[in-house]
């Protein structure tokens, strides 16, 4: 994996010293505080789980305010500037049955009711430096992820970071080149900024718009002793004289698993203890393991309709496991994806959704989006009463209603609220192995603030 690294980061370094027809962002700096930016946002979030089974339900209520200050950049050749992200809040109640990812949880050892209680108030957060040469520009310190193979969770109440170093160049138009080094992850449950141990992330990517119908990218991660992962996309927009669209779409993942990964539902060979959550090797890959995940799906628009329909392919001696590697819990970019991911081993899914923008009723700003998802063929690992394991076929299902209205004009413009609702369920084999049945719904409330 290393010629693919050492290429990415030698064209890094020669788009920043060659000169192009493409302006320079560096040679328009006005200053350090000149091109300052800064925001906040108000988030107020609600999530609660219904579980059968005698599975813990989960319910999570905060308020948190998420920070953004960005300087300028100094002018001349090279320029600096300093960067601070952050978030403060305080929960909303107990939250006796705090979970799902959404409240920073203490790390005292202390377990009610089978979960970790929360924090009343917390603080998170860090800065960055960085510098500019042209259209390149390295930092160093707390970043959020937007990366494909190594996207930071912000789906919860606060935001994933993640500390290291990063460069992004976009030294030719249209194309964006980024690379760099991550030695530390905090998730979004997590006030340690280096709870999970991370060693290193090591990640590189591209993405080319040839022209306003077609986009590709490739995206790679090396996590040291976990993981080694690749992303691949591409997009093509079709228009036609009637004012519709369809828009093709094929995405995939490929990843290889060290021996001490974290891994799901795996098939094939499984350690002692790969199936006890009290032994040390529980869930842990024992051998290299490999995955590989595609999805294809057209979407069609017109007016104030969208339609999309999509296929999902899984592959491999365990199923596509994201998040607990250091990897990035939001690094899922692909088309079946919402409560469920619908990402079991050998799974396969089809998925139709439809979107209507209310714009047509004279009400800008609000949408109402519903989907239906249904997963099969999994092979689903299924304990027996004698404590031998057989596998069988799993099948789950999942139908999702989401209503959002975003403020268009006035003071409060920008802010949303949104309604969500999913109903996942899944037969006897894929009960245990994976999430079960749970009815979820999410509450948020995003009001934005600018403050410079």
């Amino acid at each position: 994996m290393q010629k693919p690294k050492k290429f990415t980061l030698a064209v890094l370094i020669q788009a920043a010293l060659i000169s192009t027809a493409y302006a320079s962002e560096q040679s328009e700096a006005k200053g350090f505080i000149e091109d300052a930016e800064g925001s906040v946002l108000l988030r107020t979030g609600f999530i609660t789980r219904d579980r059968d089974n005698g599975r813990t339900d989960t319910s999570s209520l905060g308020q948190t305010a998420i920070f953004d200050l960005e300087s300028g950049f100094t002018p001349g050749v090279i320029g600096v500037g300093v960067d601070v992200v952050g978030d403060v809040g305080f929960k909303i109640g107990k939250n006796r049955h705090a979970g799902n990812g959404m409240l920073p949880l203490k790390n005292d050892g202390k377990v009610t009711n089978g979960l970790v209680d929360p924090y009343d108030t917390w603080g998170r957060g860090g800065g960055r430096v960085k510098a500019r040469i042209s259209n390149t520009t390295i930092s160093y310190g707390t970043h959020v992820s937007d990366l494909p193979v190594l996207a930071s969770n912000t789906a919860r109440l606060v935001p994933e970071y993640y500390t290291g170093f990063m460069v992004k160049s976009r030294e030719i138009k249209d194309l964006e080149l980024v690379a760099g080094k991550f030695t530390k992850n905090q998730y979004s449950d997590q006030i340690s900024s280096d709870q999970i141990g991370l060693d290193r992330a090591v990640f590189w990517g591209a993405s080319y718009k040839f022209n306003d119908q077609l986009n590709a990218s490739y995206y790679g991660v090396q996590v040291k002793d976990l993981i080694d992962r690749h992303y691949l996309n591409t997009s093509y927009k079709q228009n036609f004289a009637d004012d519709s669209s369809l828009t093709y779409d094929f995405t995939g993942y490929y990843t290889k698993f060290d021996k001490n990964a974290s891994t799901a539902s795996a098939t094939g060979y499984v350690q002692e203890g790969y199936d006890n959550d009290k032994h040390d090797n529980y869930g842990k890959a024992g051998v290299d393991k490999s995955n590989s995940i595609w999805s294809i799906s057209a979407d069609y628009n017109k007016g104030n309709h969208d339609v999309l329909a999509a296929y999902q392919q899984n592959t491999g001696s365990v199923g596509y496991d994201y998040g607990s590697n250091g990897d990035g819990y939001q690094s899922i970019y692909i088309a079946n994806s919402y409560l469920s991911d619908f990402v079991g081993n050998h799974e396969k899914s089809v998925q139709l959704r439809y979107n209507y923008d209310f714009k047509g009723w004279n009400i800008p700003g609000l949408t109402w989006t519903t989907a239906f998802v249904y997963g099969w063929d999994i092979d689903a690992r299924v304990k027996q009463a004698d404590g031998s394991v057989n596998i069988e076929e799993g099948r789950e299902h999942e139908f999702f209603n989401q209503v959002k209205y975003t403020v268009q004009s006035g003071f409060a413009k920008g802010a949303s609220l949104r309604l969500r609702n999913s109903m996942l369920r899944s037969n006897t084999a894929y009960n245990s192995p994976y999430m079960g049945n749970v009815e979820e719904w999410r509450i948020f409330l995003d009001v934005p603030v600018t403050l410079f």
